[in-house]
């Protein structure tokens, strides 16, 4: 089977998946909507938080998307907000693809990832991470922006959503701005959890 083009993220009850200051991208109210993620037991051993931790379908989950990655796309935006959040150890282990203006370096960091930065869009960009990821998949890791431009140039197969009970009224839409003319989309799974309900659906051409 040839190997996907997908996002993951968490996601308000109104449709939002980040706050809209850079500022507040990881504060309280983002940190609420990923708290379903911060106690399962793959989360705290990627980043290094200490043994222990929740087991179940959240956590599994978790793992699954990590072990099918084999390399990841996000946009500046996302990577600015991470550089300095990230640990030494950063929790890809995979190669990263910034889709930016800057032109830099790889930045290498322990544990296998290593940040390459391509000024040329986000077609080359993917094609860069498709040749690294080789059977893997690729994962658009977002920001919100980043996810809407794979989306509706019809380069994302599949996506999941968890859904969190949680409200925000303002910041980063999920679909503001989607080309709902050619998109269309098919369900695969909907798995409740104590915590949030996992959506995923797979992307067709309208």
């Amino acid at each position: 089977m040839a190997a996907k083009v997908y996002f993951s993220v968490s996601m308000s009850l109104d449709g939002f998946i980040a706050p809209e200051s850079l500022e507040d991208l990881m504060g309280p109210q983002w940190r609420e909507l990923q708290q379903w993620v911060f106690p399962q037991r793959f989360f705290r051993e990627n980043l290094m938080l200490g043994e222990g931790g929740e087991e179940g379908r959240d956590n599994d989950i978790l793992r699954e998307t990590h072990l099918r990655t084999g390399a990841t796309v996000m946009g500046k935006r996302m990577f600015d907000a991470g550089e300095q959040a990230w640990p030494e150890d950063a929790p890809f282990h995979t190669p990263v693809f910034v889709v930016t203006h800057t032109e830099r370096d790889p930045w290498k960091r322990a544990g296998g990832t290593t940040f390459h930065f391509v000024n040329d869009g986000i077609e080359p960009a993917l094609d860069r991470a498709r040749q690294a990821a080789g059977d893997r998949d690729v994962r658009i890791a977002g920001g919100g922006a980043t996810i809407l431009e794979y989306v509706n140039a019809g380069l994302i197969d599949e996506f999941s959503i968890a859904l969190s009970p949680v409200l925000f009224g303002s910041g980063i839409r999920l679909f503001e701005g989607v080309d709902a003319s050619r998109v269309a989309l098919e369900p695969v799974r909907a798995e409740p959890s104590p915590r949030v309900t996992h959506l995923t659906y797979a992307v067709r051409e309208r």
